[in-house]
């Protein structure tokens, strides 16, 4: 007869082993590793989709807001810091021999323990993903108003929540899809429309320029010092948010296939030197043209500044209406996987459909019902760029090269890495400041569900 001491060992292994399927059952259900046949170009609109968003429209406001060297300089070096740390990332996915990290905690659990290093990247990604799908709740509603107030007037008489409200309703729908490849059509096509009314909106900008430029001023928007300064720390967050692919690039690389011989990382570089290569013609063409038409009046979505030809420029916010349908859906994947992991793994719900429909469901209303709630465009873009996306895509990817690999003092990742932080810190600390003030501001004259 066995004692209770090897009962209780074999009930642990048994609890164990279960605990054990549970988790393999659970990974061949979640979204982000549920299915890994995905092709390097996925991974090119996924970025694409994820990165030319919102905040390319912010972009010519942001250049007013700082001026025109200043905003170069600031667009610029934050393109090359930023495209420094998504290969940081990628190199990182696999920096284990036979281990995959598939999510951006993962990878700070490698990092900076198994507690720490979860609990300073979970909420910074979270709040990143959520910010992500308010704003674009918000941009949806407002691009979709915009395009009927073109082309059906009367219909641009009604609140701006109803298109926001609309925007919502056909995301309960597409957030059923069940992975990140079951998105690739979506995505593919929001990446398609992100350069074409990138295209539109510097071709629409520039004959603007060159026909209506005679009253335009190039002068920082505010008049007074300590407006001046709040606008350069919220335009360093709007630039900051344009930036923000970073949060997605570990579960996108995820869905990749990986063999010894030929690891992932080299189909997601390839696909993130074209989205980058993208990035750049996107966001030099927006933010030069429109801030060379409109100067310092330049509206905080630069298409809402645009209004003739009436056609050209609906097509344009309905692009933008359509893209941000496949950027919310892109953002949105890993906070299903991270809430339908925590309803499996830690709360012992089935996996399935109901789970999965439930689940989203409540997500995306509570996100809509905040969207609705506080709309203030041009503000959201600089506090949230601020206070989280700098980290995630600006110095989180370099801290951790330092701690796994160690780069040789004054060696280049070593410099790289280094500048990258203290950027990065400098955005994350000082820009939510600016954001914060143009909410306030815009909240005096807003009323609710207006």
């Amino acid at each position: 007869m066995s004692n209770p001491t090897q009962q209780d060992q074999r009930g642990n292994e048994q609890v164990g082993d279960r605990r054990t399927q549970q988790q393999i059952d659970a990974s061949n259900w979640l979204p982000i590793t549920a299915d890994r046949k995905a092709k390097w170009y996925y991974s090119a609109f996924h970025n694409v989709t994820a990165v030319v968003g919102a905040g390319v429209l912010g972009l010519p406001y942001a250049m007013s807001q700082i001026g025109w060297v200043p905003g170069m300089v600031v667009l610029i070096l934050s393109w090359l810091i930023t495209f420094y740390s998504f290969w940081q990332l990628i190199e990182l996915h696999e920096i284990v021999p036979g281990k995959r990290f598939d999510r951006y905690p993962e990878l700070g659990q490698h990092c900076f323990g198994p507690k720490l290093g979860y609990w300073i990247v979970m909420p910074q990604q979270l709040i990143v993903q959520v910010a992500s799908g308010i704003v674009y709740c918000v941009t949806g509603g407002k691009s979709l108003k915009k395009f009927f107030e073109l082309l059906m007037p009367a219909w641009g008489d009604y609140r701006t929540t109803y298109f926001i409200l609309f925007f919502i309703c056909l995301q309960f729908g597409i957030s059923q899809a069940p992975n990140f490849n079951s998105l690739k059509g979506v995505s593919l096509l929001a990446a398609l429309m992100s350069i074409g009314y990138a295209s539109i909106a510097f071709v629409a900008s520039t004959i603007q320029g060159v026909n209506h430029r005679e009253n335009v001023t190039y002068g920082i928007r505010s008049s007074t010092l300590a407006g001046q300064i709040f606008d350069l720390l919220n335009g360093c967050g709007t630039i900051a948010f344009a930036f923000a692919g970073h949060s997605v690039a570990l579960e996108i690389q995820a869905t990749i296939p990986s063999t010894p011989e030929k690891p992932s990382k080299h189909a997601m570089w390839k696909g993130v030197v074209v989205a980058y290569v993208v990035v750049a013609f996107c966001y030099l063409s927006v933010s030069l043209s429109g801030y060379w038409a409109y100067g310092s009046h330049v509206e905080d979505d630069v298409l809402i500044s645009l209004d003739k030809p009436a056609w050209l420029i609906a097509a344009a916010n309905f692009m933008v209406f359509i893209h941000v349908i496949g950027s919310y859906q892109i953002f949105s994947m890993p906070v299903f996987d991270q809430i339908e992991q925590y309803l499996v793994e830690n709360r012992g719900f089935t996996p399935g459909l109901p789970l999965r429909i439930i689940a989203r469901s409540l997500y995306v209303a509570a996100a809509g019902f905040v969207a609705m709630c506080i709309p203030f465009f041009g503000g959201l873009l600089g506090l949230f760029g601020g206070l989280v996306f700098a980290s995630t895509s600006f110095f989180m990817p370099c801290i951790m090269w330092i701690v796994t690999q160690k780069p040789k003092a004054f060696s280049f990742h070593w410099i790289s890495s280094w500048i990258s932080i203290v950027i990065g810190v400098l955005l994350a600390v000082l820009s939510p400041i600016g954001g914060a003030r143009t909410i306030i501001m815009a909240a005096k004259t807003y009323k609710l569900f207006s």
